[in-house]
């Protein structure tokens, strides 16, 4: 594919279809319910959803079918706080028995892990420059000479 992502129709339509291009009818639009904490989620990674999914759920941003790229950030944090704590207990240089010097594999683990956190994070809008391109409408109550008995 080639080009920027395509931006899905909710937020083009919340932003006022900068690109007057008509929307997806077809596009899926899952429903707005909050995904469980997938059981096999290392307890950090456990604590990391529940940190998470509340507040994403609550401005729109998480679905039932988002529950993998979560639990998947999820997991990678945890492995990364789990590379960090390892760290800071070793040396990031070790010596091999052949006398060679090389980089500590939980250094290795943790950049990973870092790596694989900013891509999720950006795709999901954890980012404070992917959170700048998002803009959510919040509800409004209706003006009072414009309610009608029907509205409630």
């Amino acid at each position: 594919m080639r080009g920027r992502r395509p931006k899905p129709t909710a937020l083009k339509l919340i932003d006022g279809n900068p690109g007057k291009r008509s929307p997806n009818a077809r596009e899926p639009k899952p429903v707005h319910e909050r995904p469980t904490c997938p059981a096999h989620l290392s307890p950090t990674a456990k604590a990391e959803w529940k940190r998470l999914a509340a507040s994403l759920n609550a401005i729109g941003l998480l679905t039932q079918i988002d529950r993998t790229v979560l639990a998947s950030y999820c997991q990678a944090y945890g492995r990364w706080v789990e590379a960090e704590k390892k760290l800071s207990e070793t040396p990031m240089l070790l010596k091999t028995p052949a006398g060679y010097v090389q980089q500590s594999p939980w250094l290795t683990i943790s950049n990973k892990q870092v790596e694989l956190m900013t891509r999720l994070m950006a795709e999901m809008g954890l980012t404070p420059s992917s959170r700048s391109r998002i803009t959510i409408q919040l509800p409004t109550r209706p003006k009072p000479w414009e309610w009608t008995p029907d509205d409630d």
